[in-house]
């Protein structure tokens, strides 16, 4: 290779490095506010009755891939739980909020949870299949979840909110966790965010996809934090 070819060669090199996307084993959740927020702008539809529960379905079941989440309305105080109470399904441009205080476990829902062929991803699935499973049992089907496999390109964090950040560059508002989601109706800022949590595990999912067969990245692991010598020197 003449000197010519060997120098556009490397500055080739160079400028794919320089174009790979930086991620983080562990991402500082400090950054997070920094970020411009993601949000589900697509269609959100209420499901209130069990015939709306079969037509949501049948759609569901036709596209190629989900993205499930759930909520429950909070409890403050010990030794109380409540049911969950909000099943929310989304492709990537229509979420189906299922109100289980409403409809409870249909067998239009038992069906779309039971199905083999699409794949549907979520984050803690094995929280929200027992959570499901506390209302009618079924056997879960073609589940995929982002916790167990982030690791295959070095990420360490686990939470929804922190992967996105270091794999989207984008933030996802928590506001509404806390929220009551067994509310006589809904306030769109909570429909929202339940869409926004479900619609972003497909993101996750196709962008880990993406890196994993590019290569397209570069870790940057993070140093832990040191020990504190005085505070040890200061116990013996």
């Amino acid at each position: 290779m003449n000197t010519k070819s060997l120098f556009f060669a490397n500055f080739a090199s160079c400028k794919a490095q320089m174009m790979k996307k930086t991620i983080y084993n562990k991402f500082d959740k400090k950054h997070i506010s920094e970020l411009p927020r993601a949000i589900f702008e697509g269609r959100i539809i209420t499901i209130l009755t069990e015939g709306e529960t079969e037509k949501a379905v049948d759609y569901l079941l036709s596209q190629p891939i989900l993205g499930v989440d759930t909520e429950t309305k909070p409890a403050f105080k010990k030794g109380v739980s409540n049911k969950v109470s909000l099943l929310q399904v989304s492709t990537k441009d229509t979420c189906f909020l299922f109100r289980l205080n409403y409809t409870d476990l249909t067998p239009a829902i038992i069906r779309l949870l039971e199905d083999t062929k699409v794949p549907k991803i979520g984050l803690s699935l094995h929280d929200d299949i027992h959570s499901l499973k506390s209302r009618k049992d079924f056997t879960p089907g073609n589940f995929i979840d982002l916790q167990k496999h982030v690791n295959e390109i070095g990420v360490e964090d686990l939470s929804l909110q922190k992967l996105y950040a270091n794999l989207m560059g984008q933030r996802i508002s928590k506001t509404q966790r806390l929220s009551n989601w067994e509310s006589d109706i809904l306030q769109e800022r909570q429909k929202r965010y339940a869409a926004t949590d479900a619609w972003a595990c497909i993101m996750l999912y196709e962008e880990l996809l993406r890196l994993k067969t590019t290569g397209d990245y570069t870790l940057i692991k993070v140093p832990e934090p040191e020990t504190n010598m005085n505070n040890k020197n200061e116990q013996v």
